[in-house]
């Protein structure tokens, strides 16, 4: 190793990348990058394994998966063409979007000059504060209004059993316009008839669930079945009860690192889940929300995800590992019939 060179080990690496360590293990391990080792056979990373390293954060980021990033990593640039084209369609939305934005403050500043107040829902819709959807909390609340003002591409609803999460996710689905709530039976048989009937679904289909066993996910109705859902869903808001439900460890990472990829500003994406595999804090970025059903059924308030922020340790306490998870699979809270 050069005595001029900045070496990092794998923690300072990945905080650098904006990865989690998890991540740059499973780079290491598909051969992605390979990090020097020090005297005492410590992984490090120098510029040359930070900048390949670099490099496969960027391609992730594009929606490459860590097979087609080594093609490319490879000099194959086949797989980045399709990539680069949906990457700038999106920034075209959101260009559209900006300029829109724009039309409206400019709209209400020549109002201004005009001698026209603007009224309290034009500020509020172009400081981005108007709520997007606004409802009474449904039993078991008393009815108190619970408003979204600020919906992130990808929205973590958590709680324990039986503080009224569900509810709350069917609340928000029907208030957010267009949006499509995906319910917690994964049905395979029914996918598959429904990809019969629609070739262009199935050929979507096809791709998402090829790009998930790339990523280690493992062959299952349920797979099957959240993943036709989500293809099939709506062009608005999607609400995904329990994400989890009946997938392994690697298929809840495969699908966690799915589901950022697919984030999107303008198709949120909520998703209920009690999982510390599909929540991982570690991998939350400024496009993440939670929300917090607490279990004494206060109402539902935002959590930070991060260490020390309000909140957080209560949520932190609602998720566990896929193993624990699978031993309370199936089980609901029964409110009580009076006697």
């Amino acid at each position: 190793m050069s005595k001029s060179a900045q070496y990092l080990s794998p923690s300072e690496a990945a905080r650098r990348l904006g990865v989690s360590a998890k991540a740059l293990r499973l780079y290491e391990q598909r051969g992605l990058v390979t990090p020097l080792r020090t005297a005492a056979g410590w992984r490090a990373y120098g510029p040359d394994q930070m900048a390949r390293a670099d490099g496969v954060v960027a391609l992730r980021r594009l929606g490459l998966t860590l097979t087609q990033a080594a093609r490319v990593l490879a000099g194959d640039p086949a797989d980045l063409g399709a990539a680069l084209a949906a990457h700038q369609t999106s920034l075209g939305r959101r260009l559209r979007d900006l300029e829109a934005a724009i039309g409206r403050v400019a709209a209400l500043r020549a109002g201004l000059v005009a001698g026209e107040a603007p009224s309290p829902a034009d500020l509020g819709a172009v400081a981005g504060r108007a709520p997007l959807a606004a409802f009474e909390l449904p039993w078991p609340w008393g009815g108190e209004r619970f408003e979204l003002t600020d919906v992130r591409a990808l929205t973590f609803i958590v709680g324990p059993l039986g503080s009224g999460k569900t509810r709350l996710a069917r609340a928000i689905a029907q208030a957010l316009p267009g949006a499509t709530f995906v319910e917690i039976d994964r049905d395979g048989a029914a996918a598959r008839t429904r990809l019969a009937d629609d070739p262009d679904l199935s050929r979507r289909v096809a791709d998402e669930l090829a790009w998930l066993a790339d990523e280690g996910a493992t062959e299952s109705e349920a797979l099957l079945a959240l993943v036709t859902a989500l293809e099939a869903a709506s062009a608005g808001p999607v609400v995904v009860d329990m994400v989890e439900q009946g997938l392994d460890r690697p298929s809840q990472e495969a699908v966690a690192g799915w589901l950022r990829r697919r984030a999107d500003p303008l198709r949120p994406l909520f998703m209920l889940t009690r999982s510390s595999v599909i929540l991982d804090f570690g991998e939350v970025g400024p496009e993440t929300g939670v929300i917090l059903c607490p279990a004494n059924h206060a109402p539902p308030s935002r959590v930070a995800p991060h260490p020390g922020a309000t909140g957080f340790e209560a949520v932190a306490t609602c998720l566990a590992e896929p193993e624990v998870r699978a031993r309370t699979e199936g089980m609901i809270a029964v409110r009580p019939t009076a006697a």
